[in-house]
């Protein structure tokens, strides 16, 4: 059923609209629940988080199976409404947690927006930080490693938010990708659904260990994570 002016409670409020470096980022209110809607495309919003508190527990329990080192350093790609930097800092076996974010509007939501009340206290932990930066471009071009690398930036390696974001899904974003992954470092990859493709173009990247974990979600098909050893 469509909206209608006069169902306030179903009517999205919009709290913030901006024009960011790749388009429009709008900050929405619905009834409880904060949305992050980008040129148009829904990002995500604060209704549950399992499957990217998943993202970064399947990351940590690849980590270990494969022998990583203790207090491990995290890259997260995206700080979306914040569920896995959150969760990450409150995981005390993680060392640096830095989250590699490119819209200044989000950041600004985070910092001093309605979205502070997810991440502030994750932002007060002396592990963790924010990168204002391209991801595509961080990964190739910073002098930082880590051990475990969590992509969540768009819905999916075949659903990207803008097109410029679609050659980290390949062999090119991938190389850069496996560039800041320490030896035996971790790769995992939040998606909106399996991609048969990916796990493929991973392992011809010289990814190993491949393979994808569904998550349960309330409504609808499963979300993913797509999990990597990188290469060597």
């Amino acid at each position: 059923m469509p909206f209608t002016s006069h169902d306030s409670h179903n009517t999205p409020e919009v709290l913030d609209r901006r024009e960011g470096p790749h388009g429009e980022v709008v900050l929405r209110r619905h009834g409880e629940l904060l949305q992050i809607i980008a040129n148009g495309c829904f990002l995500m919003d604060t209704s549950d988080g399992r499957s990217e508190r998943r993202l970064v527990d399947a990351a940590a329990e690849a980590l270990t199976a494969a022998g990583g080192p203790p207090s491990p350093h995290l890259l997260i790609g995206g700080l979306g409404v914040g569920f896995s930097l959150a969760h990450a800092a409150a995981d005390p076996r993680w060392g640096r947690i830095a989250v590699v974010e490119r819209e200044p509007a989000i950041i600004d939501w985070h910092r001093e927006g309605p979205l502070a009340a997810l991440s502030a206290q994750a932002l007060a932990d002396p592990r963790a930080e924010i990168v204002q930066a391209d991801l595509v471009r961080y990964v190739n071009e910073t002098s930082d490693t880590y051990d475990a690398l969590c992509l969540d930036i768009d819905n999916g390696p075949g659903w990207t938010v803008t097109e410029d974001n679609d050659g980290l899904y390949e062999p090119t974003g991938l190389a850069g990708c496996a560039r800041v992954l320490r030896p035996g470092g971790v790769l995992a990859v939040w998606s909106a659904q399996p991609s048969p493709e990916f796990e493929e173009t991973l392992r011809n990247a010289g990814f190993q260990q491949v393979r994808t974990e569904e998550i349960p979600v309330a409504r609808g098909v499963p979300d993913v994570v797509h999990l990597a050893v990188g290469p060597g």
